[in-house]
């Protein structure tokens, strides 16, 4: 393959900046430019050097060299790694001076994409790369990282080995179909095989909902009658004036979103329009717009003004929030006797928004993020979930087929797309268009 080069580290001037160079020719052309104690051809694996980047008696920056050779690299090819100083002028003059030395740009995902090809990684594992890339918490970073390391890789490489196993065994039957004295395994052998992979494959694409909220955030709604001070809640989470607030009901008519983060986990809240009657055309188009956040949301707060209100949704996702605690005669007591413990069935908190009283709404919240985690191996790609959705309907068609004693032939082309569709995951079926699509979501240079 034709060696590539690109700037690795992210657009922009900075303290430092990494050039990367990857192919047959790497360490060759780099070497061209390169002026230091030793030549880069006869320095050891994995070592740095220290010296200049030169090009017809002019030095262009200082620096510091690692040669990375085939198949001990990222890429499986050899490479090299130049970090200069970050000006802007010195990275692209450096990037311009490797092409005109026989390099070419590479494209968006080319390095890992390579990785790919040369069986550094599979396909699930450099989707991982480009989530690690882009995730802004713990949580999504904990889960890029376990996939990378092959959380999802493992999985598949299970299912599939059991998979053709039972190929195998059906196979077997059919050859020796004649010879009735011979029998690999009975059909309710089969059907068990099948079924724990069934099983198996369910409790994958179940996790796709905790992956999902791991990499998107897990949606609260801050909802509740006007005037209980849903927005002020909103402002006390997120630490600023997000939401105006007011003592005129009827204020918010429209949902405003904001994103915090919980013990890493990202939470998108949704602060909603009041829950009335109302003869206000905007205003109801905002209520309407509460309902729908609601609906989708995975937690919901409802905030309750404790001097008057009353709760009215219940739900083990819900917390019951009594505003307004300050506005009471005496804060110790229980603010609503009579509501509790008949009205307000589960979580429950007193507070004052205004006096930015969450730390216990927080901790809360911290409980009911744990109930979204996923024991095992998490699916966070939509591509995946829909290769396993694919692959759970071929396993309950082979268990149908057992059952109602078709033909081996028949089952084995059920088992194929099955097989299939667990390829399309990792890498072992799969088109270039699928490869070149994935990859172009890439950063250049990774």
């Amino acid at each position: 393959m034709q060696t590539i080069c690109a700037i690795s580290t992210p657009h922009g001037a900075g303290g430092i900046a990494v050039v990367r160079v990857s192919g047959d020719a790497a360490i060759r052309i780099a070497d061209t430019l390169f002026q230091g104690k030793q030549r880069l051809m006869d320095i050891p694996n994995n070592i740095s050097t220290h010296g200049y980047i030169v090009r017809d008696g002019v030095t262009l920056d200082e620096v510091m060299v690692t040669v990375f050779r085939a198949p001990h690299s990222f890429t499986g090819e050899d490479t090299v790694e130049i970090a200069c100083h970050g000006s802007l002028y010195v990275q692209q003059e450096l990037v311009q001076w490797l092409i005109n030395a026989g390099c070419r740009m590479a494209k968006g995902g080319e390095f890992t994409q390579r990785a790919f090809i040369n069986g550094k990684m599979d396909l699930s594992q450099a989707e991982a790369v480009a989530d690690l890339i882009a995730a802004e918490t713990r949580a999504e970073k904990d889960l890029a990282l376990s996939q990378l390391r092959g959380g999802i890789s493992n999985e598949i490489a299970d299912i599939r080995e059991r998979l053709l196993k039972l190929s195998s065994l059906l196979e077997l039957g059919l050859d020796f179909a004649d010879h009735e004295e011979l029998e690999f395994a009975d059909r309710s052998e089969l059907l068990a095989l099948a079924d724990r992979l069934e099983q198996h494959l369910t409790r994958l694409t179940n996790s796709f909902e905790t992956g999902n909220a791991i990499k998107n955030g897990i949606r609260v709604a801050i909802v509740g009658k006007a005037n209980a001070g849903k927005s002020t809640l909103l402002n006390a989470l997120v630490g600023e004036d997000r939401a105006i607030v007011s003592d005129i009901a009827g204020t918010t008519r429209d949902t405003i979103e904001e994103r915090i983060v919980v013990d890493g986990q990202l939470l998108l809240l949704t602060d909603t329009a009041g829950l009335r009657e109302t003869n206000d055309q905007i205003e109801r188009l905002g209520i309407e717009r509460s309902h729908k956040a609601i609906e989708k949301a995975q937690i919901i707060i409802e905030v309750i003004d404790a001097t008057n209100g009353v709760p009215c949704i219940e739900g083990d996702n819900v917390v019951h929030v009594f505003n307004k605690i300050d506005l009471m005669e005496c804060k110790m007591q229980d603010p609503n006797p009579d509501l509790s413990p008949h009205r307000a069935r589960g979580r429950v908190v007193y507070m004052s928004a205004k006096n930015g009283e969450v730390s216990e709404l927080i901790e809360i919240l911290r409980e009911m993020i744990k109930t979204h985690h996923h024991e095992g191996a998490i699916v966070s790609n939509a591509r995946h979930y829909e290769a396993l959705c694919r692959a759970k309907k071929a396993i309950i068609a082979v268990k149908a087929g057992l059952e109602e004693t078709l033909s081996g032939e028949f089952i084995s082309m059920d088992l194929k797309d099955c097989l299939d569709a667990l390829g399309e995951i990792t890498g072992q079926i799969t088109s270039q268009e699928v490869l070149n699509n994935i990859f172009s979501k890439f950063c250049i240079g990774k």
